[in-house]
């Protein structure tokens, strides 16, 4: 089969207000401040990403931050392209502790939280994920895009929790692991 190429893209920074909570999938919006501040971050991805004509392949999570930091993309000098909705890039279910703030948080955790994330690798919200539980929806999801999409450079416009799952899906790397990775906002993979 041939090589497929992804290209994953974190969202934009999201507004003030939702940075307070824990959002998840929650459907939050992006920070207006940032969008106009970082517009040479989006022209700089929009250099940097596969071109068009080498049948690259626009994919987005349903949540709108991620459908917008595309875009923005393209606004930023990217031709535009047609995003395909992929319901799997979707970022990790906090379950009941959406909404929450991290300062209520820590009450609520059975494990250790992990150093770089708010809970540990295995720690499952009621009604959500654990990042083990990320790994293990991402990895097909990730295989049926490679099968899918093969030989293609496919950009993914998806979410730092999905972007670990699928990294450590790759590398063969456990939750706690995948949790050590740093992805920032409009950072590439």
């Amino acid at each position: 089969m041939p090589e497929t190429r992804f290209w994953m893209i974190r969202h934009a920074v999201v507004e003030e207000n939702a940075r307070l909570r824990i959002y998840g999938n929650t459907d939050v919006e992006l920070c207006p401040h940032s969008l106009e501040a970082q517009v040479p971050m989006y022209a700089a991805l929009a250099r940097r990403l596969p071109r068009p004509e080498s049948g690259t392949v626009w994919l987005s999570s349903p949540l709108s931050r991620a459908q917008r930091t595309g875009a923005a993309i393209f606004a930023a000098g990217y031709p535009e392209q047609v995003l395909t909705i992929e319901p799997g890039l979707i970022e990790l279910d906090f379950g009941a502790w959406q909404g929450m703030t991290y300062r209520e948080l820590p009450r609520h955790l059975s494990l250790p939280p992990h150093g770089f994330w708010p809970i540990a690798g295995d720690e499952r919200p009621p009604g959500g994920e654990s990042m083990a539980d990320g790994i293990a929806r991402l990895g097909p999801v990730m295989e049926r895009l490679a099968r899918t999409h093969a030989g293609a450079d496919v950009v993914a416009l998806t979410h730092g929790g999905a972007i670990r799952a699928a990294v450590a899906h790759a590398l063969g790397i456990g939750a706690d692991n995948a949790l050590h990775l740093s992805i920032e906002n409009l950072s590439l993979t």
